[in-house]
């Protein structure tokens, strides 16, 4: 995921690399390091051109390690929900952003956390509802009925803030 540059601690230590790269007029170096920390080759570009006077800011320093873990995750489905709440905390709170951005914090143990969470607080969905759905579509592709007792997460929005929050921040 960082195999040419590493895991940067901030944004101000992609910044500081890239200043270096531009006194040494590495241009392909710098696009290398926006796409290694998952920021667009347009920002770079505005950096290079001058139109920028850092090549990221902490909001997008977070945003850029979320894409590249995501993407190397293959993050889909309600983990996606949950990785859309991490990127609302940090447009509201500029900390979350650098807690993100950290060396060693990373979006597969705050999954893991939000995982471990939602099937030790699982709820039992009504047999009403179950009877409803009838049948499913299982990994073989076979068609079943709907099996009783279904759990679902018993998690919301709130404590998935709280939940992320913690991971990142302590």
């Amino acid at each position: 995921m960082y195999d040419r540059f590493g895991e940067f601690d901030s944004a101000e230590e992609i910044n500081k690399k890239a200043a270096e790269m531009i006194e040494a007029g590495d241009i392909e170096g710098i696009y290398a390091l926006a796409a290694e920390n998952g920021i667009e080759k347009e920002d770079a570009a505005e950096y290079l051109n001058g139109r920028e006077n850092e090549l990221t800011s902490p909001l997008m320093a977070a945003f850029g390690k979320l894409k590249v873990e995501s993407e190397h995750l293959k993050i889909s489905g309600e983990l996606s929900v949950w990785m859309d709440i991490v990127k609302g905390i940090c447009m509201e709170d500029m900390r979350m952003c650098e807690a993100v951005r950290k060396k060693g914090k990373s979006m597969k143990i705050c999954m893991a956390a939000l995982i471990k969470y939602s099937f030790e607080n699982k709820v039992q969905v009504s047999d009403q509802i179950v009877d409803e759905v009838k049948v499913v579509q299982v990994n073989d592709g076979k068609i079943v009925p709907m099996r009783k007792p279904l759990y679902m997460s018993g998690m919301d929005r709130v404590q998935a803030r709280r939940i992320i929050t913690d991971y990142y921040t302590k």
